[in-house]
């Protein structure tokens, strides 16, 4: 059996790196994805979902001294589930209400952010990227 996960988001803080009891590095940093649609009413609705990453080794190190609040990130790996539940960790926020906490373990970590660009004007929401369109074709833009 198989289970892969892929996430394109835009990191929410700068990256944490620390070492495992046998030295090995380990990176973790949050990376959160947003869509937006209209609903019915023709209102804008956006739509928030965050994930929390761990890589380790080579990856690790290069991660941490690479990203930033901001930059732009494509994750790779499996998804890590809550033993007692079978999905994801759950807790209770200080209002009461119910969250949850998506941890990713990334094989692959790919930097998408061009070299040299900054953060977007707000971290933590994707900003839209795209390829240029040429008019040819009613197909959307690629958005990477």
């Amino acid at each position: 059996m198989y289970q892969s996960t892929t996430v394109i988001g835009h990191l929410g803080r700068d990256p944490e790196m620390r070492y495992m009891p046998n030295g090995d590095p380990v990176t973790s940093f949050s990376v959160a994805t947003s869509r937006q649609w209209n609903d019915r009413n023709g209102q804008k609705v956006k739509e928030t979902t965050w994930f929390r990453v761990s890589v380790f080794g080579k990856q690790a190190e290069t991660a941490n001294q690479y990203l930033h609040k901001g930059s732009l990130v494509l994750v790779e790996g499996r998804l890590r589930v809550d033993p007692k539940t079978g999905g994801p960790a759950t807790f209770s926020r200080q209002d009461g209400s119910v969250g949850a906490n998506f941890e990713i373990t990334a094989n692959t970590v790919r930097f998408l952010t061009p070299k040299g660009e900054g953060a977007p004007a707000e971290a933590g929401e994707a900003a839209e990227t795209s390829a240029t369109n040429d008019g040819s074709s009613d197909d959307p833009p690629i958005p990477f």
